[in-house]
């Protein structure tokens, strides 16, 4: 058990650090906004998981070459877009993670690294569906707190925060296509 929470807890910064650039990014939160970022980042951490472990060993060796470059390529687009964003002039139109289109690929993106998770986790003998339900109940609780944290530190810092939220985000990227090409 202690092993699945120190695999949900680190499965869920990536998700607390994005929800944490999103709240940022909005003048005024609320709850319905936070529970879906929470919802589907936790949703995508706990299906990922039960996906890579159903496809086993096969898939691994399938999607290991490239999975790192996708999630870089996403989390970078998202992050450069909120960076050309801060730029703009007030009154333009800003990325807001809770659309749909923008969560779904922030979601996929955060999450492709539970999926390898959960193909490891099919040769470790681990009770998957207690797994599955830790990480995104991790996720899910890490995501709705990392919103309104985001937002609270937007406002007492401004601008400076979408800079930085941006900058998170990519910095993401970097972190999974270093930690996969070394």
């Amino acid at each position: 058990m202690l092993n699945i929470m120190f695999i949900s807890f680190s499965l869920a910064m990536d998700c607390f650090a994005v929800s944490i650039a999103g709240g940022s990014t909005v003048k005024k939160p609320c709850f319905t906004d936070a529970l879906k970022v929470g919802l589907f980042f936790g949703m995508f951490q706990a299906v990922m998981p039960l996906v890579g472990w159903a496809l086993g060993h096969s898939f691994r060796n399938m999607i290991e070459s490239f999975d790192h470059w996708i999630a870089f390529c996403l989390l970078a687009a998202i992050g450069i877009k909120m960076l050309y964003e801060a730029f703009k002039k007030p009154g333009d139109k800003k990325t807001i993670i809770t659309k749909f289109p923008t969560l779904l690929i922030l979601s996929i993106a955060t999450s492709i690294d539970a999926l390898v998770i959960g193909i490891s986790l099919a040769f470790f003998n681990t009770p998957i569906y207690l797994s599955v339900i830790v990480i995104g109940l991790f996720t899910f609780v890490f995501s709705i707190t990392g919103y309104f944290l985001g937002h609270k530190i937007g406002k007492a810092i401004g601008k400076k925060m979408e800079i930085i939220g941006g900058v998170i985000l990519i910095g993401i990227g970097v972190k999974v296509l270093i930690g996969h090409l070394l």
